[in-house]
């Protein structure tokens, strides 16, 4: 597992966990980082930071996009999967369209339903042709 691909999980694993317990992102990962006495990799603050500065920016293009899925029915960890793969689709030019789509889809294989990821492949992908097209959505 790479790097990256370790800081996409603890950086899921923080956002899950605040948006379940309604608690700052950025406190449990500082917590966490006190807990294993040990730095975290800067690419899990930085997606946990980037998804809680742009939250809602991120919320609303997945509402607008997500075909027949209210953000609030979508199951915790497919909501906060695709938060970081659409960070990573605007805000993060340094990682190829296809790595973030790839990344969240293996994390929602891994860590969700059966049908998770084709979901998130299928709502990452639109939103990241829209993105293309218009030149960014930002």
């Amino acid at each position: 597992m790479s790097a990256r691909t370790k800081a996409r999980k603890r950086a899921l694993d923080a956002l899950y966990e605040a948006d379940i317990k309604g608690d700052d992102p950025r406190e449990i990962l500082a917590a966490t980082e006190d807990t294993l006495q040990a730095p975290l990799n800067p690419y899990t603050s930085e997606l946990v930071d980037g998804v809680f500065e742009n939250l809602d920016h991120i919320d609303d293009l997945i509402s607008t996009y997500s075909q027949g899925w209210s953000i609030d029915r979508m199951p915790a960890v497919d909501r906060n999967i695709i938060r970081i793969g659409v960070f990573e689709l605007i805000w993060n030019s340094e990682v190829p369209v296809g790595v973030a789509i790839s990344e969240a889809v293996d994390l929602a294989k891994l860590l969700s339903t059966d049908e998770s990821g084709s979901f998130v492949n299928g709502l990452l992908a639109r939103i990241s042709e829209v993105n293309e097209r218009s030149g960014g959505i930002e």
